[in-house]
């Protein structure tokens, strides 16, 4: 991170260091791309493997103005170390650039990452809903995602062909 925090002053809000002994930077939106860029790019830093991605909605926390969190996780097999980033969102414009052009495996995540919370990925090259179907309303991990609603019935889509396999024919 002191690499980082060198190379784009600007481009890191906060640094801190969790309970498990992990190094945690908070990145503004804007820089995120180039930061990731240059993590992935420097060959000195190497963090070539997108772990994963994920969101946090900060709702119900004490300090919860920007209301959203996306978090990210790095790992360099050359450094055997990971890193973590985190970029915070207001819920007004719930919106970060996508990593998917730096890291193919950002794709996945980032669609889980607004079906679920409703966050836009800017320049995402296909961001839809990945796992709910498209007439769902609302974002389902958010904390004020009503538990009790009933979703509106839509009509059962027409499917082609069935390939059931061996042992599934119906026949005796």
């Amino acid at each position: 991170m002191d690499r980082v925090a060198a190379q784009f002053p600007e481009a890191v809000a906060e640094r801190y260091v969790d309970r498990a002994g992990g190094a945690w930077a908070v990145i503004h939106a804007e820089w995120l791309p180039k930061v990731a860029t240059f993590l992935k790019m420097d060959p000195e830093l190497d963090f070539k493997m997108f772990g994963s991605a994920d969101a946090v909605d900060r709702l119900h926390l004490a300090e919860n103005d920007p209301r959203f969190e996306i978090v990210y996780f790095l790992y360099s097999l050359s450094r055997k170390e990971h890193v973590r980033l985190k970029v915070r969102v207001t819920e007004t414009r719930p919106e970060v650039p996508s990593l998917a052009a730096v890291y193919r495996g950002a794709n996945w995540w980032e669609r889980l990452a607004f079906d679920f919370y409703g966050i836009r990925f800017v320049d995402h090259p296909d961001l839809r809903r990945i796992l709910l179907y498209d007439e769902f309303q609302g974002h389902p991990l958010r904390k004020d995602y009503a538990l009790r609603d009933r979703q509106p019935l839509i009509p059962e889509r027409p499917i082609k062909d069935i390939f059931r396999g061996p042992g599934t024919s119906g026949v005796a």
